[in-house]
């Protein structure tokens, strides 16, 4: 479990496919201080430690993860936003995150603010009803309050402090982003959809 609240980013120093598998090495400020099975989301997506080594380790990337997110497009030198797992006596100073990317979602218009920026995305109208105005959205493993919703689209406003900590800062126009909607929505549509049908 997450909560969207960066606490690094890290570097994709090396990349390699086995079969169906991309197997990335990265470099973080944190590298030492992990152990073999666990957990850190990488760009908002939950992957297991398997190997560490002199400021390195080694994380593998399923068929399943590479169809839902953008890890495929990562090459060496990607900046990856890093948090590790919750610690039950941290505060949630973002919203429970899982981890688990439901899609990718493309940035469209990127507006300077003067001091914020304002991004608008596109994406796949099936996950609509996941998304509400004023909600929290997980965004490349950030934790965002999304505006202006609309069934293919919606927009975020970037602050100054997670401009300089994240890698949203190299977002251009036609980026694709890793994005986890809310869990407990997820969860809400489920009930309702089951009791549509009971009924």
């Amino acid at each position: 479990m997450f909560t969207g609240i960066i606490e690094s980013i890290g570097y994709v120093r090396e990349k390699f496919v086995k079969g169906s598998n991309i197997s990335f090495w990265i470099e973080s400020l944190f590298s030492s201080e992990l152990k073999v099975d666990q957990s850190v989301a990488h760009d908002g997506v939950c992957l297991t430690i398997e190997e560490i080594n002199n400021g390195y380790y080694k994380v593998t990337a399923v068929d399943e993860t590479l169809i839902k997110t953008n890890l495929k497009n990562w090459t060496s030198g990607y900046k990856v936003n890093l948090e590790r797992s919750l610690l039950l006596s941290s505060r949630l100073d973002g919203h429970f995150v899982q981890g688990h990317v439901d899609c990718t979602a493309t940035c469209k218009i990127i507006t300077d603010k003067n001091g914020s920026w304002h991004l608008t995305f596109s994406f796949p109208k099936k996950f609509s009803n996941l998304i509400i105005e004023k909600g929290s959205v997980c965004m490349n493993g950030v934790s965002l309050t999304v505006f202006n919703v609309k069934n293919k689209t919606f927009s975020v406003v970037i602050i100054p402090y997670t401009f300089e900590h994240t890698n949203l800062k190299y977002l251009q126009v036609d980026t694709e982003v890793n994005i986890e909607f809310d869990m407990i929505g997820k969860y809400i549509m489920r009930n309702k959809k089951l009791l549509i049908k009971m009924i």
